[in-house]
């Protein structure tokens, strides 16, 4: 009886010296990995900024198919945030900070257990440097668990490498699979639609046309207003030198309607028009080669374009509809100047060898 009081005593003993020296040890801990990434900085930079893309690469959602994911209506860039709930851990992830193409500080809490996270992106040869760093405070629980896990580097390291492994082979797939197709001359028919109009950098255009859409799509909702049709974008102007494009970003609408003067979103109307239209199949990255393939075929075939706007882009499947850029689809319209129609001359009453016009126009396929 003697020695099992001891026993227990020496147990207790050893508890209690553990609990000390758990307390004890540093609760900040400073984690850091990089990993050369097979893919172009821009869109790595922008699949890494939209949280919708968080479950296909960070390995807390990759190990846990059950995971149950809340997003923020917007889930790109500056004060997007997820939230989870897992059969390990539960936790919150927020955007505090973007540098486009360079960096992305977050906010990250796992179970009580704090940390700043940043995420920076370099060129290297044709592929990406990403270095992922976290730093913060651990609670008494996470303490325990590092200790018999060799320690947070290690714990929170293991984590960031398998979700860099991920990123890499996702990205590999996802972003350098596409297909640019010239379908040739089409019509576009007349739509009404409401718009945002404003002047913007090449750079920000992908994450502005998110932002835009989900504000007029819920400006649509809010006051019964119907939808008909994929969202486009409208090129007034393309400003290679400065790299800067006036916009609309549009939303089609079943009906025309009058907004007030003075408001951020206007009512208007497209009117019907001809064009060379491409369809690029992949992500948005592909894009200056789906511009480049239609600008040959124009010169190729000798067909003027209208310089009424540079271009439409309509986005038929796009990020809203599916999470896998090789199989986002954007349709490319360049407008075209309508051919010249031939009048025969007048006729003589002489008779005379029938004379067939020299370019006769092919009826053109009409879509929306």
């Amino acid at each position: 009886m003697r020695i099992i009081k001891y026993l227990f005593l020496l147990l207790l003993l050893s508890l209690v010296a553990l609990s000390i020296f758990i307390a004890t040890q540093k609760g900040v801990f400073t984690v850091e990995r990089s990993k050369i990434i097979n893919s172009q900085k821009s869109s790595l930079f922008n699949y890494a900024n939209d949280l919708k893309n968080w479950k296909e690469w960070n390995s807390l959602a990759v190990e846990d198919p059950l995971l149950n994911i809340t997003y923020s209506n917007n889930t790109i860039g500056k004060g997007s945030f997820c939230s989870w709930d897992g059969k390990e851990a539960a936790g919150e992830l927020k955007t505090t900070n973007v540098k486009q193409d360079d960096s992305i500080l977050q906010t990250m809490d796992i179970n009580g257990n704090i940390a700043d996270i940043s995420m920076s992106f370099k060129d290297t040869l044709g592929k990406t440097k990403v270095t992922w760093k976290a730093k913060g405070k651990m609670s008494f629980t996470f303490k325990i668990l590092s200790v018999f896990n060799g320690g947070a580097n290690k714990l929170f390291g293991s984590i960031f490498e398998k979700s860099l492994a991920n990123l890499d082979k996702k990205l590999d797939y996802e972003i350098n699979t596409y297909n640019v197709k010239v379908n040739g001359v089409v019509k576009k028919l007349e739509a009404f639609y409401l718009a945002q109009t404003f002047t913007s950098e090449f750079s920000n255009v992908s994450k502005n046309t998110s932002i835009v859409f989900s504000k007029i799509t819920t400006f649509c909702n809010n006051n019964n207003i119907t939808i008909k049709g994929k969202p486009f974008v409208i090129f007034h102007t393309y400003d290679t030198t400065n790299k800067l494009t006036k916009i609309s970003i549009c939303i089609p609408i079943k009906d025309p309607i009058f907004i007030t003067e003075g408001s951020e979103i206007s009512s208007d109307t497209l009117p019907s028009f001809e064009a060379v239209k491409t369809t690029l199949t992949g992500d948005y990255s592909h894009t200056q080669k789906a511009l480049d393939k239609t600008l040959e075929y124009l010169k190729t075939n000798n067909i003027k374009t209208d310089p009424s706007f540079s271009r439409l882009e309509l986005y038929s499947i796009g990020k809203n509809e599916i999470n896998s850029p090789s199989k986002w689809k954007t349709e490319i319209y360049f407008p075209t100047k309508p051919k010249p129609v031939y009048r025969p001359a007048a006729v003589s009453s002489i008779p005379t060898e029938e004379v067939v016009p020299a370019d006769v126009e092919k009826e053109i396929p009409s879509e929306f």
